[in-house]
């Protein structure tokens, strides 16, 4: 079963993903908030969603600070946004605090479901216009060398983290054991001085890798 939570102050959207998630078969969304401060007060420390979906423009707190306090408390949880946003600061802010997921506001709700999916088994599901802006990004930076202190193989399996795969997709894609990429990965971490693969792919999309 995959447990649920999402932040939105929009009531109607709130609760019409609650409905719709709880009708579906291994999914359930019992975790309803419309700010930050309200998951803050009410979110249990013995039983926590899996997941979390995130409005950005919420009242009080934003959804990336939000966010950033959830990864320090609960690093377990993964986030996904949920907004109207999609100009690149909000996606890259957004990464960097810590979300493993960007879907719009005008994603259906079957492809909500098949995204939270995604996201547990180790993917970084996009919307595709969000998609679109991180390939503008790369197309738009100068090809300047940068200077790497990871391996090719370790470059390739950041690729592998940026393109949504989970552990046993890269494994497979480079011919390896999962646990040899779990290996890599740890090294990654070591090198970039940083703690999660929603780091990792916030730097490799500013090209500082």
């Amino acid at each position: 079963m995959i447990h649920i939570g999402i932040v939105e102050d929009d009531d109607q959207i709130r609760i019409g993903i609650q409905n719709f998630l709880n009708r579906q078969a291994g999914f359930s969304c019992e975790w309803g908030f419309n700010s930050v401060e309200d998951l803050l007060s009410k979110l249990d420390n013995q039983t926590r969603p899996n997941v979390l979906i995130m409005d950005l423009g919420l009242p009080g707190m934003s959804g990336i600070d939000g966010m950033k306090i959830m990864k320090e408390k609960y690093p377990e949880i993964d986030l996904i946004v949920f907004s109207v946003y999609n100009d690149s600061k909000k996606i890259f802010d957004s990464l960097c605090a810590g979300a493993t997921g960007y879907l719009l506001k005008n994603t259906p709700l079957e492809e909500i479901k098949t995204s939270i999916d995604q996201l547990v088994k180790g993917g970084s599901p996009m919307s595709p216009q969000i998609a679109r802006k991180v390939i503008e990004f790369f197309g738009g930076k100068k090809k300047e060398e940068v200077a790497s202190p990871l391996s090719q193989k370790e470059k390739e399996i950041v690729v592998g983290l940026v393109d949504g795969l989970s552990y046993k997709l890269i494994a497979d894609r480079l011919s390896i054991s999962i646990e040899t990429v779990r290996f890599h990965i740890k090294n990654i971490y070591r090198k970039l001085h940083v703690h999660g693969k929603a780091e990792v792919i916030s730097k490799s999309l500013r090209g500082e890798i």
